[in-house]
Order: structure tokens, then sequence, then C-alpha cells
């Protein structure tokens, strides 16, 4: 995606939320926090865990800052017992979590006993401690076996990943009552085949498309497959991420274009299978060239489109986006080099030229910005949309921020200034959505500790608790003492 230079003024749909009010979240609702299993656990090669595709692109030189990798991790696979609970400590009342396919299934061939039974004693630890379980059962760790296979390109891999998806449904279904198939399934295909910044760190559109249509694919088999075998209490969803795409220009019909190509290649290439059991048709126009149409088989989008329970909100931000402002040269390549050398493509298939402008917004250490009214709008249309005509509710199942922390003498960062203003602000836009209709039920916060954080090492920190990477000693940060105030008595006070 083309950079634009920054914009002098904020946007007029970015206005700021109303601190000063006390707000009352109703009793049911969830708070609690979010992990992902190659991030956290470490032990990458105990008791049986075989090679993930990330174990392999954290081998890649350049692929992730400094030369970091999972094997480590925040050491979560050993101090399982003790971060429970900490969680306990925080009043959280559900954990979301990852399998790791990888540790469960190496190599996708049978059950690992050893790796199945962590996750058999985490949900135990968690029930003993009042907390929910939530279980993710794929976050991006496809063991690499399946990868030399062709990964998520390759059809096959929609049933592998049923199959073993029901396997561990089977083995822990009397203790999980919350089920997510996919975690951000645009990651794990566009970002992945065609942008090349996460594992296998592939730049070929059409290996995107293809992977997109077969991760919706496996998520409808997979959750026919539990539905079978699930009683009336199973709640079975999938997660999905989220921008809001804003034209720089509302009165320019590029920009307006440029918009409506963002919207349908992030949002709507999933929504739209997922509810409507089709894609829709622009989409499908403007990845016509990478060939997302030759993908659908059969009865595809009618198994893509099996129920669920509810639908899980990842938001972080949004973006002001514009159209090319120069057209294209004749020879012109789509793809370039990252700041560490290694091709890097735009994951916006079709779409590669759009642009985008920044705004006179604050920014995460991330670059993103801080835009909170974008998640207001956002899970408005979804209920007005989505999720209402299908009868079901949502739960953002991540939000959160990574700042530049810095920890006193004994490892306290009082990040009241930037993390802590973040939940806060997004905690608000939710409410206010929910006093306009949306069904919302729930707010996990991304996330629990700091962590691996995918192509950016050890470099960024987006949790509420910090970890000494040299140490492994958790601490929990401003933003986690005011979290579990929040959470034990589902109020958000006023901040002046």
């Amino acid at each position: 995606m083309t950079e634009l230079p920054t914009t002098g003024t904020p946007h007029p749909l970015a206005a700021g939320l109303d601190s000063t009010r006390t707000l009352e979240f109703p009793p049911g609702f969830r708070f609690g926090s979010a992990t992902a299993a190659f991030q956290i656990e470490g032990a990458a090669h105990e008791e049986g865990r075989e090679d993930s595709i990330w174990d392999a692109f954290c081998r890649v030189p350049g692929a992730v800052f400094e030369g970091h990798d999972g094997s480590v991790a925040a050491d979560h696979y050993h101090r399982m017992p003790q971060d429970v609970a900490l969680m306990a400590e925080l009043g959280l009342d559900t954990y979301r979590f990852s399998t790791s396919w990888a540790r469960i299934k190496p190599g996708d061939r049978t059950l690992n006993p050893k790796g199945l039974d962590f996750y058999s004693r985490l949900v135990d630890e968690l029930l003993g401690r009042g907390i929910a379980p939530w279980l993710t059962l794929y976050h991006w760790d496809l063991p690499q076996a399946l990868q030399e296979r062709g990964g998520w390109a390759n059809r096959d891999t929609a049933y592998r990943f049923a199959d073993y998806a029901l396997e561990v449904f089977e083995h822990l279904k009397d203790r999980v009552t919350d089920w997510t198939t996919l975690n951000e399934p645009w990651c794990s295909s566009f970002l992945s085949y065609a942008g090349g910044e996460h594992a296998p760190g592939h730049t070929n559109p059409e290996e995107a498309v293809a992977a997109a249509h077969h991760l919706l694919l496996g998520h409808g088999l997979a959750t026919g497959a539990m539905r079978e075998v699930a009683d009336k209490d199973h709640r079975l969803g999938i997660t999905l991420n989220f921008t809001v795409a804003d034209p720089a220009n509302p009165a320019d019909a590029v920009d307006v274009d440029a918009a409506r190509r963002i919207d349908g290649a992030f949002n709507r290439i999933f929504l739209d299978p997922i509810f409507r059991g089709q894609y829709p048709t622009d989409v499908l126009e403007d990845m016509a060239e990478a060939g997302l149409e030759r993908h659908i088989r059969g009865n595809d989008l009618e198994v893509i489109a099996a129920p669920i329970d509810v639908l899980g909100v990842n938001y972080y931000n949004g973006e002001l986006v514009a159209g090319p402002t120069t057209p294209p040269a004749p020879d012109e390549s789509l793809v370039f080099a990252s700041d560490r050398g290694l091709p890097r493509r735009s994951p916006i298939v079709g779409s590669e030229r759009v642009g985008r402008a920044w705004r006179d917004l604050p920014r995460t250490a991330m670059g993103w910005e801080v835009q909170p009214e974008g998640l207001e709008r956002l899970l408005l249309r979804l209920q007005e949309h989505y999720t209402g005509p299908a009868g079901i509710p949502m739960v953002i199942t991540e939000n959160g921020a990574a700042y530049d922390d810095v920890a006193d003498e004994s490892g306290f960062v009082d990040d009241s200034g930037d993390r802590l203003s973040f939940i806060d602000a997004h905690l608000r836009a939710t409410h206010r959505a929910m006093e306009q209709g949306a069904d919302v039920r729930g707010y996990l916060v991304w996330s629990l500790m700091d962590n691996f954080e995918w192509s950016f090492g050890y470099d960024k920190r987006f949790g509420i608790v910090r970890v000494d990477y040299d140490t492994q000693a958790r601490i929990p940060k401003a933003s986690a003492k005011w979290y579990a105030q929040v959470a034990a008595s589902h109020r958000l006070p006023a901040r002046r």
C-alpha cells in the first residue's frame, strides 16, 4: 500500500469520546484477556512438538527482528499454573488461548498425548480458578510438514484442519464451552502468502487467494464436524480482524473506490461467505487476476456458511485511504525489498496501489493510529448487516496496543498515559455501540502478557503484564491493575 503524506487535520469521524462519564457494563459482560500459543509457550521442541511454519520462518535471515524466535517466548509451557494464578489475581473471568497444531499433532500425523495433556491441564487450572477457557484452534502455527505440501494454498489442508479440530474438540468439549476455529484468516492468507511479512513469507497473490478460500473452507468443515457432536451449551465461532476504511476525500470517486477496495479485501471477503454464503461480486472482480473464483468447488460456499454462535471481533485501528496518485509504469514491479532485504508485496491483492494517508491522530509503537470511534462504527455495522440478521452476539476477542514501555527499577511500567488510556477509550466506544443496539457480550484485552510479536520479535510489547525476558518475571503494569478493577466492578470509572 502506497504511503501518502500526513493530512493536516483529523478526519471528521475521528471525534474523541467522552471520558468524564462513569459507565456500567451489564453483569454478564465478560472481561478477560487473550494470548496465542506460539507467542507465549516456548518449549518449541519439547515433549513431541515439532516445527510449525513460524519455527521455520524464524530461521530465515531477516524475517524476524534481530533474529528472535519463539523457542522460549514467555515460557508459558513451564509456568502455566503461575500464569493462571496471575489471571485470577487480576479478576479475569475469561481466558482465550490457542492450541498449537504442531504440538498436538506434530507433522499432522497422530495425536501427541503429552501435547494434548498440556491443554487439558491448562483447562483444569482455569476452571479451578473460576476462569472460563475460550479455545482457538488455529492462530497461525501450521505444522511445517503441511507447508511443505503447499500449506493453506493446498486445498487438502482444509480437510486436515477439520480432522485436527474435531480431535481436539472431542478431547476437551466436556470442559470447554467456547470454541473459535480460526484467528484472523486475513493474516494467515494475505499477509502470509502475498505480503511476505508472516510465515511462510511468500509474495504470490495466487497462493494468497487460494489460502483465503481454503481457510474459510477449513472453518466451515470444522464447524460442521464439531456441531455434529456438540451439545446446546457449546458456542462455536470464528475471529476476524477488521479495519474501517475511510476515503481521504469523500467527494473524490477514486478515493471512495479505494475505501471500497480495502473494505472488500480485508472485511467482506470473509464476512460475506460466512454470513451470506457468497463472495462479494466486487471482490471477485478485484481479485479476478489472482483467480479467487477458480478455487470455489461444489458446495464450498454452503459449507463455509455453516451457522456460528458468536463472532469474534479483533480491532486495532482503521485507516484513511486514497486512490493512486500516479499511474503505474508498464514495467513497475509490485515486489519490493523490506528493511531487512527480504521480498515484500502489498497484501491487498488486486488493489495493491491503493494509498494510505495519515491523520492527525496519536499512534502506537506499531505506527497504528489510535481510532476508538472506528470500533464503535464497526460494531454497529456488523450488528446491522451481519450478526444482527444472523441472531448472534459479538465478543471483542482482541483489542490492545504496543507502546515503548519504560520500566522502573522494580520492573513496574506506568502505562496509564498510553495503554490504559487506549483500553479505556475502546471500552467507551464499545459501550456507546452497545447503547445503540450492538449485541456485544465481552471484551478480551490483547494481551495478557508481553510476548513474541511475530516479525517484530520481542521488540514490541502489548501486554498488560510486563515480562522480563531475562528472568521471566511477570510484573503487572498500571493498565493491569486498573483493568482488574474494571473487571471486578463492571464499571468504567470517569477519567478527568
